[in-house]
């Protein structure tokens, strides 16, 4: 039984940083994809960034050059560093796992909020 748990998350202001937590337990070789996405009300869940088991991270556009997304393979865990934050990073943040990036993840954490305040 997959289970992820964020945590991180808080209130900021415009320009500032945060850096997010999700420990992982219980996942297999076929969960080779984790990422992080935000779900904000209205609209649908957008991912940020993900890595694969190879190492390789793409990021979405507007997160680019400023969101660094690393895991810690012994510790179990996927990290979101937050650098410049702007108000439109707001929003809950989620990790996700699965077999492929890009494909729909398997699993969910419940997600750490992120208030971005200008």
């Amino acid at each position: 039984h997959v289970q992820l748990v964020e945590s991180g998350g808080g209130s900021v202001e415009a320009g500032g940083s945060l850096r997010l937590s999700c420990a992982a337990s219980g996942h297999g070789n076929s969960d080779i994809c984790l990422g992080w996405f935000r779900q904000t009300p209205g609209k649908e869940r957008e991912e940020v960034g993900a890595i694969d088991d190879a190492g390789y991270s793409k990021y979405a556009d507007a997160v680019k050059g400023r969101f660094s997304i690393s895991k810690d393979d012994a510790e179990n865990t996927l990290y979101l560093e937050m650098l410049n934050v702007r108000p439109e990073d707001s929003g809950m943040y989620l990790c996700g796992t699965g077999p492929l990036c890009g494909a729909k993840m398997w699993y969910w954490g419940q997600g750490t909020q992120v208030t971005v305040s200008s």
